[in-house]
C-alpha cells in the first residue's frame, strides 16, 4: 500500500465512475435467501435502492436525499442486525407509536445524528443475538480506519472513514465520495490543531479550490492564453506554532497531572510548569478567538490532544465550537511532535488516496484467507447435572440438644471404662435416656446397639461385670448387621479358638454381646453370670453363651491346673536325676594339657623384647598411632617383668 497522487477532492471522473465498494469488511451481506428486487430503469438511468424494496429515483439528488432519510437508515440498521426491512407506510406506523414524532426526512445534518432511529430499532426488539461464527463476523464486521474502493481490473483506492460525515452507513461511502468532488463556491477549508508536551501547532488550510478559480482557468484555456501556474490542491491560509515549559524533563507527564496524583509540589520548577500550562492555555484560546471567523467556515476541525488538553479548545465561555460539534475529528493514525511540518504531513495523509494493485484472483484469495482466520463456532456445551445437595439437618431445639449432650457423655464414659461416674450418671439420667438397655441413637455413629455391647467391644471387664450382675443389662439383644460398604473386622467375629471361647460366627449371622468379647476373662464373666442367674435370660439360646461357669467348676478347673503343673515339675526332677546318675557312671579321664602351637617359621629374632611376629600380627590393620601405643604398652610390661625378676633374685 502506498500514497497515490490522487486527491480526494479532485478524483478523475472516469476513475470515479469505475469505483465500487471493495473489501469484505465494507460489504453488506444479504441475510435472507430471497432474491433482490429488480432494479427499474428510469430516464436518467438505473437508480434504485435495493434495501428499501427497490424504490426508484429520477435523479441523483433524489437518491441522495433518500439515503439520508430516516426510513432508509432504519432499514439499513435492521438489515445489519438480522431483522427485516419495512415499507414506508409500515415505517410511518412505527413512528406514530413513539412519544416524539420524527422530523422531516430531508432534515439538515444536525438532525441526522439524532437517536430517534436507534430508539425505534430498540423498541421493535428485533435485534438478533449474534453467534461466534464466520457469518456473524460478516454481519458485524470489524471497523478499520480505511475504507476501500475497487476499480477494475487491479486498482484499489483507500480513504479514511473520518473524512465522511458522522453516522454515514457503509453503503453510502461511495455516494459521499462522489459528493466530495462537487466544488463549493467558497471552497473547502479545514482546521488542524495539535498540542502535546507544551508544544502547539495550528493551521487553517484550504483543501479544495472554489468554482471561481476553476472558471478562470477554463476561460484562459478558451482564449488560448498562456495559463497561469496552477494553484496547488491545498494551501495553508493561517498557521501558528509556539511552545511553553509544562512537562518535567525525562519524567513525562504534565505538572497538573502530577499534582492531581501526588499533590501540589512546592519546587521552583513546579511553579514554572504551572505558569507554563496557564500561559499555553491562554495563548491557544487567544488564537482561537483571533481565528474565530475562519473557524466558522471550516468543514472539518482536526484535534490531536489528550483528554485534559482537549478542554482547552471548548471548555470555556465564548468558545468558537463546543464538544458536540459535528466537525470535530481526531487523527486516525499516529502523529509526532506538534510542528508545522507534522501538520503538513498529516494533511497529505488525510487528503491523498492510498493505492494498491491486486487482481480479482488475489482479492478473492484475501477474502478466503480472512474467512478462514475467523474463529470457528463453539460446540454447544454439555449440560452437567449438578450433584444432588445433601439434605440440611433441621435445627435442633434446646431439649433435643440437651438429650444429645447426655447421650454423648454416656458413650464417652463407656468407651473410656469409667465405672464410678457411669453409675452416678445412670442413677440420675437413666430413666431419661430409656434405661441401661436403651438403643444407641443412629446419629451417634456407633456400630453397636446397647451400652453392654459397647463395653464388651472395649474390653472393660469391671464395667461388663457391673452391667450384667448389678444393672442387669440384656445380653440377648442382637448386634446390628453391618451396612453396605462397612468393613467387618475379624475381631468382632470372636475368632478365638479355645474350647471355652465363642463359636465361629459366619458373616451375616446373628450375633450378641458375647460374640463381641475378645478376651477369655470377659467371656468368663458371661458364663459366671449365666451360672449364678440362669433364670434372668436365655443364656444358652438367645444370648449365645456356650456354657455356664459355676464356683465348683472353677475350683475343679484350678485343681486340674495345679495337678497338671505338679506332674510337670515331677517329670522335670526325674529327668535331672537320671542325667546326674549317667554322669557318675562315666569313667574319669585325665585332662590333656593343651600346648600352644609352635610356629615353625619363628626364629630367634621373634623372642626379643617388644614381641615378634605374633605382635606384628596383633597390630595388623591398626593405624600407625594405634600401633605406636600398643608397642609402648608392650615395652612397659616387659620392663615391669624385668624389675620383678631382679627383685626376686
Amino acid at each position: 500500500m502506498q500514497t497515490s497522487q490522487y486527491h480526494i477532492f479532485s478524483l478523475p471522473p472516469e476513475l470515479l465512475e469505475s469505483l465500487t465498494p471493495r473489501n469484505l469488511v465494507n460489504r453488506v451481506p444479504s441475510l435472507s435467501h430471497t432474491p433482490e428486487p429488480a432494479v427499474i430503469s428510469s430516464k436518467s438511468g438505473p437508480r434504485a435502492c435495493a434495501i428499501c424494496n427497490g424504490i426508484v429515483f429520477l435523479d441523483v439528488d433524489e437518491q441522495r436525499a433518500h439515503f439520508k432519510s430516516d426510513w432508509h437508515r432504519y432499514n439499513v440498521k435492521m438489515r445489519l442486525n438480522g431483522g427485516k426491512t419495512v415499507s414506508e407506510a409500515a415505517f410511518a406506523q412505527l413512528v406514530e407509536g413513539l412519544d416524539d414524532s420524527l422530523s422531516g426526512s430531508e432534515s439538515s445534518d444536525e438532525d441526522e445524528d439524532s437517536d430517534t432511529v436507534n430508539t425505534l430499532v430498540g423498541k421493535t426488539k428485533r435485534l438478533i443475538t449474534r453467534s461466534p461464527s464466520p457469518d456473524s463476523s460478516l454481519k458485524n464486521p470489524p471497523v478499520t480506519a480505511l475504507t476501500w474502493f475497487h476499480s477494475p481490473p487491479s486498482t484499489q483506492l483507500g480513504v479514511y472513514r473520518t473524512i465522511f460525515p458522522l453516522q454515514t452507513e457503509p453503503t453510502q461511502y461511495l455516494e459521499e465520495l462522489k459528493s466530495l468532488q462537487q466544488k463549493r463556491p467558497e471552497g473547502r477549508t479545514w482546521a488542524m490543531f495539535m498540542v502535546a508536551g507544551g508544544h502547539f501547532a495550528g493551521a487553517v488550510i484550504r483543501v479544495s479550490q472554489d468554482e471561481d478559480e476553476e472558471s478562470e482557468d477554463e476561460e484562459q484555456k478558451a482564449r488560448k492564453k498562456k495559463p497561469r501556474k496552477p494553484k496547488p490542491d491545498t494551501e495553508v491560509l493561517l498557521h501558528k506554532t509556539f511552545h511553553r515549559y509544562t512537562t518535567r524533563r525525562k519524567q513525562g507527564g504534565s505538572q497538573s497531572t502530577n499534582d492531581n496524583a501526588k499533590g501540589p509540589a512546592k519546587s521552583a520548577g513546579a511553579q514554572l510548569r504551572r505558569y507554563g500550562e496557564q500561559a499555553l492555555r491562554d495563548d491557544i484560546r487567544g488564537l482561537l478567538e483571533e481565528w474565530k471567523d475562519d473557524l466558522a467556515d471550516c468543514e472539518r476541525i482536526w484535534i490531536r490532544a489528550s483528554t485534559s488538553n482537549r478542554k482547552i479548545f471548548y471548555d470555556y465561555e465564548d468558545a468558537p465550537f463546543n464538544n458536540r460539534d459535528e466537525r470535530l475529528r481526531t487523527f486516525p493514525f499516529p502523529t509526532r511532535r506538534p510542528t508545522q511540518s507534522e501538520l503538513t504531513r498529516c494533511l497529505t495523509e488525510l487528503t491523498r488516496f492510498k493505492i494498491s494493485h491486486f487482481t480479482e484472483e488475489e482479492l478473492r484469495a484475501q477474502d478466503e484467507a480472512y474467512l478462514a482466520s475467523l474463529p470457528k463456532p463453539k460446540a454447544t456445551p454439555t449440560v452437567v447435572q449438578p450433584a444432588p445437595e445433601k439434605p440440611k439437618q433441621p435445627k435442633l431445639s434446646k431439649e433435643e440438644e440437651a438429650f444429645r449432650e447426655k447421650w454423648s457423655r454416656l458413650l464417652e464414659m463407656v468407651n473410656k471404662g469409667r465405672l464410678e461416674p457411669l453409675k452416678v450418671f445412670l442413677d440420675r439420667e437413666g430413666e431419661t435416656l430409656g434405661g441401661v438397655d436403651a438403643r444407641i441413637p443412629e446419629w451417634a455413629g456407633e456400630k453397636r446397639a446397647t451400652v453392654l455391647q459397647l463395653a464388651v467391644q472395649g474390653g472393660h471387664e469391671e464395667l461388663v461385670r457391673w452391667l450384667l450382675e448389678e444393672a442387669r443389662a440384656d445380653p440377648t439383644i442382637p448386634v446390628p448387621s453391618p451396612k453396605a460398604g462397612d468393613v467387618q473386622d475379624d475381631e468382632e467375629e470372636g475368632n478365638k479358638s479355645d474350647s471355652d471361647g465363642p463359636r465361629k460366627v459366619p458373616p451375616g449371622s446373628r450375633r450378641t454381646a458375647y460374640d463381641l468379647s475378645r478376651t477369655k476373662p470377659i467371656r468368663d464373666i458371661f458364663r459366671r453370670c449365666a451360672a449364678a442367674h440362669p433364670d434372668w435370660w436365655d443364656w444358652f439360646g438367645a444370648a449365645r453363651v456356650p456354657s455356664a461357669l459355676s464356683q465348683e467348676m472353677e475350683e475343679e478347673r484350678d485343681e486340674k491346673k495345679k495337678v497338671r503343673r505338679k506332674g510337670l515339675k515331677d517329670r522335670v526332677k526325674e529327668r535331672e536325676a537320671k542325667e546326674k546318675e549317667k554322669e557318675k557312671d562315666r569313667p574319669k579321664t585325665p585332662p590333656v594339657e593343651s600346648k600352644p602351637p609352635v610356629n615353625p617359621s619363628s626364629n630367634s629374632t621373634s623372642q626379643r623384647l617388644g614381641g615378634g611376629s605374633g605382635a606384628a600380627e596383633g597390630t595388623a590393620g591398626l593405624t600407625p598411632e594405634m600401633r605406636a601405643k600398643v608397642e609402648r604398652e608392650r615395652r612397659a610390661r616387659a620392663a615391669e617383668a624385668r624389675l620383678k625378676g631382679l627383685q626376686g633374685s
